[in-house]
């Protein structure tokens, strides 16, 4: 069962919260965080680069003290200021009309450590301690980490008793058209209870954030090994979370671009993908694959639907069922010779969220030979991976709409 805690957030006043906000320091590289940082945005906290011309490198020294300058400026300022009481937070996203409600809270290093906040990718150490440098530094987990868990029907009830209780602390519609919604929960009563519902959830579960969870725990971990008067009750043991019910989570798709074809023509392609998959053109309108183990391809101005034959997958394996795995196995490594969808520089992913078009965009481009879509993974497949074990194979899942970084930062001491 997981343990959590109330916090008191450092956050921005309700007036400013739009500027002080920002996206994640991952979904944008340093020349489009540079033009879209406004001058109260926590890009320049967590992209700290930014502030320097020309841009410098993210991981040099110069980049580590300006952020440190730039949190202790933002507070100073009144841009981020503590909270007096320790709280839990409702956060909710709104997207396309579906509005999805989370909880910020504090979330166990015990917890990680000992596998009941369970993961389905696998990390690499270089993005880690990049991360844990910045815990490290600033003393705080300055961007959350984004997790599912079971659906509680106490939570829920509780989540929507203070939603329709009182107004919103933050309540806006982001330049990319989202809307995200935050309240306070100020009662003691709430709070403890709120806390002893969820040590009878029996996990978390990683959706969006790898690096930055296993950054954050370990940071804690190391606190803890470095501190002779340890008890339990630091500040440090817990580090920033928003958990979700895993029903309020959508999954959307994850695809893949490819810049040549091993020596293939579009026409000899085609005839090997008879092998296994049954292939039908479908002309130059967008075709969206509909249903698992059915993908799309795009190669020289037409769409064609692939849906793998019965016996190239296993639907009774977490790993074998999943359509990455299918692709993989049956073009990128059997087809192209893309054995290492991590290090192969053949092969580029695109998020769902820009849309099939962005896939016609860099094959009608000439920049790629061929892109190909896939049906999205379930948030079932991902608990069932993650309760077995498993890791899914690179770029399966991505999650929108992201969550905003700096409505809640947590102080580690």
């Amino acid at each position: 069962m997981v343990k959590v805690k109330p916090f008191a957030a450092v956050r921005p006043p309700k007036a400013i919260a739009h500027e002080v906000a920002s996206r994640p320091y991952d979904v944008l590289n340093s020349s489009e965080a540079k033009a879209e940082a406004g001058e109260k945005s926590l890009l320049h906290i967590i992209k700290p680069e930014i502030d320097f011309t020309p841009i410098i490198d993210e991981h040099s020294q110069e980049a580590y003290d300006k952020a440190v300058e730039n949190f202790k400026m933002w507070q100073s300022k009144g841009w981020l200021v503590q909270d007096k009481k320790e709280m839990y937070y409702v956060y909710a996203q709104t997207m396309e009309g579906r509005t999805q409600y989370g909880l910020v809270l504090g979330a166990s290093v015990e917890d990680y450590l000992t596998g009941k906040i369970k993961k389905h990718e696998l990390t690499r150490k270089d993005k880690e301690e990049d991360r844990m440098i910045h815990v490290r530094i600033q003393d705080a987990n300055v961007e959350p980490v984004f997790f599912a868990y079971p659906d509680n029907n106490e939570i829920n009830a509780i989540v929507e008793s203070v939603v329709k209780s009182k107004p919103a602390e933050y309540d806006y519609v982001a330049e990319d058209g989202f809307g995200h919604h935050f309240w306070t929960i100020e009662d003691d009563a709430l709070i403890s209870r709120i806390t002893g519902i969820f040590s009878q959830v029996p996990a978390f579960y990683v959706a969006d954030g790898h690096h930055r969870t296993a950054a954050a725990a370990l940071v804690g971990e190391e606190k803890r090994r470095n501190n002779p008067n340890h008890t339990g009750n630091e500040e440090y043991n817990f580090f920033l979370a928003v958990v979700f019910p895993e029903s309020h989570l959508k999954i959307i798709d994850y695809n893949r671009v490819v810049k040549e074809l091993n020596g293939m023509s579009k026409e000899e392609l085609l005839v090997r993908l008879e092998e296994d998959f049954t292939v039908m053109e479908k002309g130059s309108e967008i075709y969206r694959p509909d249903s698992l183990h059915n993908f799309s391809m795009y190669i020289g101005g037409k769409w064609y639907s692939l849906t793998a034959k019965e016996g190239t997958y296993n639907d009774n394996d977490p790993i074998g069922v999943l359509d990455v795995t299918v692709l993989s196995n049956l073009v990128f490594d059997k087809l192209l010779g893309i054995k290492d969808l991590r290090t192969d520089k053949r092969i580029d992913f695109v998020g769902g969220i820009r849309g099939l078009g962005e896939l016609k965009k860099r094959v009608d481009s000439g920049e790629m030979a061929a892109a190909f879509a896939l049906y999205p993974v379930s948030m079932k497949q991902l608990i069932d991976i993650a309760d077995t074990g498993n890791i899914m194979p690179p770029k399966t899942t991505w999650f929108e709409p992201k969550l905003r970084s700096g409505l809640a930062i947590h102080k580690l001491s």
